[in-house]
């Protein structure tokens, strides 16, 4: 997993964006890309892209980019993060995060947030080693964390 890149989602690379967990019939505490695709289609302040190893799409993620969006937790961080079963524990998701904190930054941004479903099969642990913090407010019935960019 040396040669991660963050790349566009594009026509060229969407069917391996759409093949990863979860499929129809996973239990995983996200939603598939193929929703996550269709958010960016009708958001335009999406922003997804997908995780390179190489040529092989390894991970996607979706984050979103709204100043003026009502609710806090919705205006810059992470929507979505998918990482393909055989690439886990190999920094996929990791490197997807440090990205969107790069491109938060780039736009002049202090924080970015997340939310994650609670639970014993839940990313909570994955986010909180990633610098995320709780922020005590719970969204959709998600957890909601935080970033500082500082």
């Amino acid at each position: 997993m040396a040669d991660l890149q963050l790349v566009e989602l594009t026509v060229d690379n969407l069917p391996a964006a759409l093949g990863l967990p979860p499929q129809a019939n996973d239990v995983e505490p996200v939603s598939p890309v193929a929703w996550s695709v269709a958010e960016a289609y009708v958001n335009p302040t999406a922003w997804p892209r997908v995780v390179l190893d190489g040529d092989d799409v390894v991970g996607f993620v979706m984050a979103n980019w709204n100043p003026a969006e009502e609710v806090p937790e919705f205006r810059a961080g992470i929507w979505r993060l998918n990482v393909a079963r055989e690439a886990r524990r190999r920094g996929v998701g990791r490197f997807a995060v440090e990205q969107v904190a790069e491109e938060a930054r780039r736009r002049g941004l202090d924080r970015i947030t997340v939310l994650w479903v609670p639970g014993p099969d839940g990313p909570e642990e994955f986010y909180l080693r990633c610098g995320f913090r709780k922020t005590g407010s719970v969204v959709f019935d998600q957890v909601a964390g935080e970033l500082l960019l500082g």
